[in-house]
């Protein structure tokens, strides 16, 4: 029964993840955490899948083995988010809702200003 729940809960993250990618609101990065957690524990076909075959993969073996983004990751996920969010920004008319967005994108922000790279020498071993 805990392996059921786990896979459901497993998927049910990696198909937010993908949402997440498109949404602004919905991160992607926690659910992809959550769903290699939980397939790991759960079932090692879907978590080899996760890792080695999904779209998600080379970023995820790449923090579990450096806890760091590769190169160019970061500059692409900040402009990602820029973008998406000035959209959103652009479509919503709500005040309140314009002001929630501008804090959610600080924090996303200083989020991922703080997430780590790695150089090429680290990348390297």
């Amino acid at each position: 029964m805990k392996r059921l729940i786990l896979l459901i809960i497993g998927w049910l993250a990696v198909v937010l993840a993908t949402l997440g990618v498109i949404l602004p609101l919905l991160p992607t990065t926690p659910f992809l955490l959550l769903a290699a957690w939980c397939f790991a524990r759960s079932s090692p076909r879907f978590h080899h899948w996760l890792l080695y075959r999904s779209w998600f993969g080379s970023y995820l073996r790449h923090w579990q083995t450096h806890r760091a983004m590769p190169r160019g990751a970061k500059p692409k996920a900040i402009l990602f988010i820029l973008v998406t969010f000035a959209l959103s920004l652009w479509l919503v008319k709500i005040v309140w809702v314009r002001i929630l967005l501008l804090v959610i994108l600080c924090a996303l922000l200083v989020f991922m200003w703080r997430i780590p790279v790695l150089d090429e020498a680290q990348q390297k071993r």
